[in-house]
């Protein structure tokens, strides 16, 4: 395990995007290792008229707590992980369905 204070914050990044419902973020934030593997990462689809609890976080996906978790308004569930890219992937498709949502 590699501890934080070894790790270099890469990506840290926040969009705003139309909804169907009003705006709502996307949130990326990626940590490596000091060989460049990707050691930490969270995905976060924010949208509070769609979600209230849990900061609004409708849709997240994280390893935060040394395991692979899928948020899914405030249900969390464990996920096969295969690669950051198809995470990234995945979790993109799900916005855009969310996205199309209303209230």
């Amino acid at each position: 395990m590699t501890t934080r204070a070894a790790l270099t914050k890469k990506v840290d990044e926040t969009t705003r995007v139309r909804c169907q419902s009003g705006m709502g973020v996307i949130r990326e934030e990626v940590w490596t290792s000091k060989d460049g593997q990707i050691a930490r990462y969270n995905l976060a689809f924010i949208h509070h008229d769609l979600y209230k609890a849990d900061h609004g976080r409708v849709l997240g996906y994280d390893n935060a707590h040394g395991e692979h978790e899928r948020h899914f308004k405030g249900r969390v569930s464990g996920y096969a992980f295969t690669s950051y890219e198809a995470l990234v992937e995945k979790f993109l498709e799900e916005v855009r369905a969310l996205r199309g949502r209303r209230r």
